[in-house]
């Protein structure tokens, strides 16, 4: 193996450490088991829990889509997104291990799924109605009036 390789293989690997001190600020402790999800005794929405940062860019890929979600399905759905970069908290408290991670409660703040990576609109959806939760076939127009 060359010193260049070496050298690359290193580097890769402190950064991967880098990578999990920053999300994972107590590493040395087992991972916590995800925490439900409280909900609203009001209204017992599924609800749609996004962890990433603000300087991730599959994370920014995905802001626009979230923020869709929450405007367009607001009667069905309640879609939660949480920046690590501002409060590193819900990483530990949602056992988040990769940014971004999308996890899926039931009305009851059951999880019923956990995605790594970025996640389409569409594969969002088809995810939701995998999971038995009816959605409108077009969502209700934002602003109203």
């Amino acid at each position: 193996m060359t010193r260049a390789i070496r050298i690359g293989i290193a580097v890769a690997a402190v950064a991967v450490a880098v990578v999990l001190v920053i999300l994972r600020p107590g590493a040395d402790r087992a991972v916590p088991t995800p925490t439900p999800a409280p909900t609203s005794p009001s209204a017992p929405l599924p609800r749609l829990v996004d962890v990433g940062a603000g300087s991730c860019i599959p994370c920014k890929m995905m802001a626009p889509i979230l923020e869709e979600l929450r405007r367009d399905y607001a009667s069905v759905l309640r879609v939660d997104v949480f920046d690590l970069r501002q409060d590193r908290a819900p990483a530990t408290q949602y056992g988040v291990r990769v940014i971004p991670t999308q996890i899926f409660y039931d009305g009851s703040g059951r999880e019923l799924f956990r995605h790594e990576g970025f996640m389409s609109k569409s594969d969002i959806l088809d995810k939701w109605r995998e999971l038995g939760v009816t959605l409108p076939a077009r969502p209700a127009a934002a602003g109203g009036g």
